[in-house]
């Protein structure tokens, strides 16, 4: 009977031989290709990153990946260049809602408040109203035995004219018109203006003359009838301050909700909108 072939051990062991130095040749040269050193890495990877974003070391690469594209210098650049925007239009609104005022006060042809009269001042004087263009014009109609309004609107108009002098010297005429020309002569006028600022211009004339210019300022006053000579009595009138342009034409009036401080605020910002001829002097 025959026995089954088995191989000795000895061949199996030369079979193994064999087979063993390619494997570890196999082995060595996988490792050397997969496995590359840190200093491979060193000499490859990191000139890479320096030459495409310019930065000395891998750290800063890493800090500039974290931060994007932005830094606060953008930051801060995108702040002031919204901040400059929202200023411009914001001045820009103003000044079309000014333009849109004083336009919205002028008639075709004519204004709608103002027009020419003649009247004399507390030297006496001819004043007209030619004598007034080529400045702004802040004027207010009232009476010297007023006991308590027009003083206080005379003192607010005083504070007026100083803050716009201060900004824009000679640029505004103060001017106080008489509702009670029987008794506010000039003489009158005088002493009574000095007592609230030395620039002060205060006009007055005839009753006629006096109703005529309320009229074409579209001023309210009444005086009582039947008084007589010696009576002490009341003048009933608008309290408003009526702003003219260097034209002679109406721009905005100042009621008593506008303190001194906004009142020349809206003035100065008339005055730096304006694009005609002053009168120098």
């Amino acid at each position: 009977m025959s026995r089954p072939l088995v191989p000795s051990r000895s061949h199996l062991n030369s079979v193994f031989i064999v087979f063993r130095p390619c494997r570890r040749l196999l082995s060595s040269r996988n490792t050397q290709r997969h496995r590359p050193t840190s200093q491979t890495l060193q000499t490859v990877v990191q000139p890479l990153i320096q030459k495409r974003f310019k930065y000395r070391t891998v750290e800063e690469a890493k800090s500039r990946y974290r931060s994007g594209p932005f830094s606060w210098k953008a930051g801060l650049l995108f702040v002031l260049t919204g901040a400059g925007l929202l200023w411009y239009f914001e001045r820009e609104k103003q000044r079309m809602q000014r333009k849109r005022i004083a336009d919205s006060t002028k008639g075709v042809g004519r204004p709608k408040v103002g027009g020419p009269f003649e009247l004399i001042d507390q030297n006496g004087n001819k004043v007209t109203q030619d004598d007034l263009k080529g400045r702004y014009s802040l004027v207010y109609f009232g009476f010297t035995h007023c006991p308590d309004i027009c003083p206080d609107e005379l003192d607010k108009m005083a504070r007026m004219f100083d803050l716009v002098e201060a900004e824009r010297p000679d640029g505004l005429l103060p001017i106080f018109v008489t509702c009670d020309p029987a008794r506010d002569t000039p003489a009158v006028l005088k002493d009574y203006l000095r007592e609230f600022h030395p620039r002060f211009i205060g006009l007055t004339g005839t009753y006629d003359q006096i109703k005529s210019m309320c009229k074409a300022y579209r001023v309210y006053f009444s005086t009582p009838s039947q008084v007589k000579p010696g009576q002490d009595y009341l003048v009933d009138h608008s309290i408003y301050f009526y702003l003219m342009d260097p034209d002679g034409d109406f721009v905005e009036a100042l009621g008593r909700e506008h303190s001194p401080e906004k009142a020349a605020k809206v003035i100065l910002d008339h005055m730096r909108d304006w694009k005609g001829q002053w009168r120098k002097g």
